[in-house]
């Protein structure tokens, strides 16, 4: 079975988002990285990224001109993902569970459970 969050944070003052899964891993996802891995349709066109492995790598991405790393709120998906809205206005994203487990970086075991 793929992890599920048990809690979500945003860290404004940190520009992070942090997510605790229900394996017991724990990751802190920059929010301009968050923004250039948009995974809509519209920003995987226009970063061409069709062809790469979703991995920490892609929150390493600069920012494309207009973009904005501000969220402006967050909100869930049915029990499989999260929309991130952004202060630039962009909302298509939708981060499935399995999308930001796949994107999690340096996730740390925070207990026994694996």
């Amino acid at each position: 079975m793929s992890p599920k969050p048990s809690s979500i944070t945003l860290i404004r003052h940190k520009s992070l988002l942090k997510i605790s899964w229900d394996n017991g891993r724990e990751g802190e996802y920059p929010l301009a990285g968050l923004r250039a891995a948009c995974p809509c349709a519209e920003c995987r066109q226009k970063e061409d990224q069709r062809g790469d492995t979703i991995s920490p790598k892609l929150l390493e991405r600069p920012l494309q001109p207009g973009m904005s790393a501000g969220i402006r709120s967050i909100e869930k998906v049915g029990n499989y993902a999260l929309r991130l809205i952004w202060d630039d206005g962009h909302a298509h994203g939708i981060y499935s569970w399995d999308y930001l487990y796949a994107l999690c970086p340096g996730c740390v075991v925070l207990d026994d459970q694996q």
